[in-house]
């Protein structure tokens, strides 16, 4: 089968869904890779480099329809390439199928089969097709980017001959995939960055990226966001209200806000009101992520910069993964590559539609004629967090029951590693010859063994980790051996347990040492 890619309707966008190194590998799957000519320019791919991977360039998008069995393209179809999605061929696009429900009939009706890649589950299984994450890492990487370029000062703070210069402040309203790239990229340049969820739960996530949580004094539950598709749910109003008053208390003091905040197929929440940009101080950038659905922002324009009164720039940019073409049509090209990969598991060329299989029929929106959106839910979802059954609570005669349950259990193992040294020790004294120096230094070696592993393995593992326990065990063990030998009358038995001693200790106390810092990472300053 060949499998096309035709070069983007849509105004600006410079996104290909092929790249050269993507139809290497679709090629190694058995099918025969076309592109429009001219498709992968914007991106950076030039048809020579089409070529030169074994893609046939063709001329126009008719000729590409019409020979491709397979259409991989990024943007939902415009109309007259919907009507090419007849019975016999495969669209493999982004297709908002929740919000376009005639046009989803319509490719229904005309018998082609439709997968929409906005529509992969967000299972485990599925991360590597999961293509909104993808161009949603990069727009929160570019929203930061496109911030500094509109800031008037660094993001970290220098102290030069020339005066101290504090560093940014920013604020990030939502903490998904996008907001996390924003997150990772404004620390990473040294701003001072908050950031902001309804879920508590990622709370740590932000943190153990340099950043501060913004946490609401308000007693609510939210709702679990990995239940629904991995997206933020409605709050209260109450919630709501809470949420506005820590903004409007918090808006002075940023200098840089992005909002990410969205639901799918809904208005995008209003969180910035118009009080909180005149709070800013002037020179302040605010980059609406939420654009397309209306904005986060009271006052953005979709598609469009503008500058308030009080000077705060104001971005509504939609086309952020297309500001950065080549990466983010390198990584959309990826997901489909694995899409693919998925729906050809004999590597022959030939598409194997298995609507049994939970990623092929969750991305499937259109069937063989019928409408297949909404699937039904995975059977297996992964990213959703199990809930824990609270422990049974027990009496004070249970516990008593328990702790006497566990002490003699604990009994009977010492003792029975007590009898089984004991053993092992009188079968060695009784080999014939056995040398009575020898048998000195091996109890010597078997207390030393079972002192220093108790003493080492006992310690709260809030000090070390279980390699740090493992590794300091065996030092002590060299340690106790070397403190008994270095009273020897041997010189040089007494230099090797001083060095035994030296060179464990540095071992035990290095351990601590590291692990501390280790720890102290995932620490609040």
């Amino acid at each position: 089968m060949k499998i096309g890619t035709p070069k983007e309707v849509d105004q600006g966008e410079a996104r290909v869904a092929m790249t050269p190194d993507s139809a290497r590998q679709l090629q190694k799957l058995g099918y025969d890779c076309l592109i429009e000519a001219g498709a992968g320019e914007k991106a950076g791919f030039s048809d020579k480099l089409y070529e030169d991977a074994g893609v046939t360039v063709v001329d126009g998008a008719d000729a590409l329809w019409t020979q491709a069995d397979i259409i991989a393209k990024v943007n939902t179809p415009a109309d007259d390439e919907l009507d090419r999605v007849v019975k016999g061929k495969t669209l493999i696009s982004f297709f908002n199928p929740g919000g376009n429900p005639e046009r989803l009939k319509r490719a229904a009706e005309l018998g082609g089969n439709v997968i929409a890649m906005e529509a992969v589950p967000r299972i485990s299984r599925a991360q590597k097709m999961d293509a909104l994450s993808s161009m949603a890492n990069i727009a929160g990487y570019r929203a930061v980017i496109e911030a500094g370029n509109n800031f008037g000062r660094f993001f970290t703070g220098q102290i030069t001959a020339a005066g101290k210069v504090p560093p940014a402040k920013v604020l990030v309203v939502g903490a998904g995939v996008a907001g996390l790239a924003a997150i990772g990229t404004s620390t990473s340049l040294g701003a001072i960055t908050y950031a902001f969820d309804v879920r508590p739960e990622v709370a740590e996530q932000v943190e153990s990226m340099g950043a501060e949580f913004v946490f609401l004094d308000f007693e609510e539950e939210a709702q679990d966001g990995a239940a629904t598709g991995g997206y933020a749910s409605v709050q209260s109003e109450e919630f709501r209200n809470a949420q506005l008053a820590k903004f409007r208390e918090i808006a002075p003091d940023m200098d840089i806000v992005i909002t990410t905040a969205l639901i799918p197929n809904r208005p995008a929440p209003k969180l910035w009101t118009e009080d909180m940009v005149a709070a800013m101080k002037p020179g302040s950038v605010i980059v609406d992520l939420a654009a397309p659905a209306g904005g986060n922002v009271e006052g953005t324009v979709k598609d469009e910069k503008i500058v308030t009164e009080n000077g705060v720039t104001i971005i509504g940019y939609t086309d952020f993964a297309s500001r950065m073409a080549t990466q983010s049509s390198t990584l959309y090209a990826t997901n489909i590559r694995h899409m693919m990969t998925d729906l050809t598991p004999e590597k022959d060329g030939q598409i194997n539609h298995n609507m049994d299989d939970d990623v092929i029929r969750g991305a499937t929106v259109a069937f063989e004629g019928a409408v297949t959106f909404p699937p039904p839910p995975p059977k297996v979802q992964a990213i959703a967090a199990q809930k824990k059954e609270k422990p049974k609570e027990l009496t004070a005669e249970e516990k008593r029951a328990k702790e006497v349950a566990e002490f003699k259990a604990q009994t009977k193992n010492q003792v029975t590693l007590l009898a089984v040294g004991a053993a092992l020790i009188l079968g060695v004294a009784l080999i014939p010859g056995m040398p009575a120096s020898f048998m000195q230094h091996f109890i010597v070696f078997v207390l030393s063994v079972f002192i220093g592993f108790q003493v080492i393995w006992n310690v709260a593992h809030s000090l070390h980790t279980p390699l740090m326990a493992v590794t300091n065990a065996i030092s002590s063990i060299i340690i106790l051996g070397a403190l008994i030998q270095i009273g020897s009358t041997s010189m040089l038995i007494t230099i090797l347990a001083a060095a035994g001693i030296f060179m464990a200790s540095v071992n035990i106390f290095g351990g601590f040492l590291v692990t501390r810092r280790m720890l102290a990472m995932f620490q609040k300053s």
